[in-house]
């Protein structure tokens, strides 16, 4: 009798296995799909932006999504989301995976997976010019009569709000044209990731300037993040991998960073 129970239990164990083992990935749906849905905020160059007249994506990270589309063999499906509502649209499942500048956090991380790390980075303020060499500390910055702006729903809010106590925050809601809010004199900076404070530096010669992008306020990483499934973390791993060895992964990133 203990021997016949051992082995129902033996079999049912190996039931379940098969059961398990044939339960389709996201990564499989995806092919079968024959779609990548990508959420993109479409508002951050240089990963990310959307021209509302064609409803066309372009930047970094929008190169990065076309060619891991190209690596499955199915096509990409941009989904419009918006730094308030990403992690919203995240849970409710509305893309496979969200791409466009993405800070690692850990709150994100509860909530699905991240590739391995695409770029490596921080806070850094971004002012005119002729400020620049005002604000190079957080001392600096946090005083009475400075206007610091920010995008709402992002780490750049997050980070401005645990550091600034005295200084005055201006929420505004474009991050297109946040940075002629500065350039016109109505904001003093922005404190935001190191990588767009080089590239707005880049559109505004001689107006703009990064404050010390080499050396930013704290440590951030840039990844894809990914919903809760092993098999398309594993395939987007690998395909990162490849990339970085074989080139393709520099010849994009040079398109928009250098």
């Amino acid at each position: 009798m203990v021997r016949s129970l051992r082995c129902i239990a033996v079999a049912f164990l190996l039931l379940a296995a098969s059961a398990h083992a044939q339960q389709a990935s996201r990564l499989d749906d995806i092919v079968k799909r024959g779609t990548l849905r990508v959420g993109m905020t479409g508002d951050y160059l240089p990963f990310t932006s959307l021209d509302k007249a064609t409803q066309k994506y372009r930047g970094f990270d929008v190169d990065m999504a076309e060619a891991l589309g190209k690596a499955i063999g199915v096509k990409v499906e941009y989904v419009q989301t918006a730094w308030p509502q990403l992690m919203k649209d995240f849970e409710a499942d509305n893309f496979d995976i969200a791409m466009g500048g993405i800070s690692i956090t850990l709150d994100r991380q509860k909530k699905g997976l991240f590739s391995t790390p695409v770029m490596r980075e921080g806070k850094t303020p971004i002012a005119r010019c002729a400020d620049k060499g005002k604000y190079e500390t957080l001392a600096e910055i946090d005083k009475p009569g400075t206007r610091v702006i920010v995008n709402p729903g992002g780490t750049n809010e997050r980070f401005a709000r645990a550091h600034v106590k005295n200084a005055e925050i201006k929420i505004y809601n474009d991050n297109v044209t946040i940075f002629d809010e500065i350039a016109k004199g109505d904001a003093d900076l922005m404190m935001t990731d190191a990588s767009e404070t080089r590239y707005q530096q880049k559109l505004h010669p001689g107006v703009l300037c990064a404050v010390h992008p080499d050396q930013p306020f704290d440590f951030a990483e840039k990844a894809y993040w990914i919903q809760r499934d092993v098999a398309l973390k594993d395939f987007v791993d690998e395909w990162l991998h490849i990339a970085t060895e074989d080139g393709s992964f520099k010849k994009i990133y040079s398109a928009w960073f250098e």
